[in-house]
């Protein structure tokens, strides 16, 4: 999903489950705003708080792509259908200007 898209629908209040995969300090550093802070280890144990219906819309973001790619097809083993990525990730999101949450 592009970011530009993505903030349009926070702002309309119509935005997709945004997975947030980094580490607990990138994340408290900024985030998207109404980000789920979901690193991958809590997904793979089933502790993240993630939505339980798998046909709901996800969109994932990490830094720069790699981890978001991993929890992309983990999401997508799971059963989740619906699994996006946001293009250029946190550093595109933040380079952009767009609002962050800390």
């Amino acid at each position: 999903m592009h970011p530009e898209e993505l903030l349009k629908r926070i702002e309309l209040k119509q935005a997709p489950a945004i997975i947030d995969v980094r580490h607990g300090f990138e994340y408290n550093n900024g985030h998207i705003p109404g980000a789920i802070h979901a690193p991958t280890w809590k997904i793979l144990l089933r502790l993240a708080h993630i939505p339980a219906d798998k046909n709901a819309e996800l969109v994932v973001t990490c830094e720069l792509g790699p981890r978001a790619q991993i929890v992309k097809t983990l999401l997508r083993t799971l059963g989740y259908g619906n699994v996006t990525l946001l293009e250029g990730h946190m550093a595109r999101w933040r380079q952009s200007g767009h609002p962050q949450e800390r």
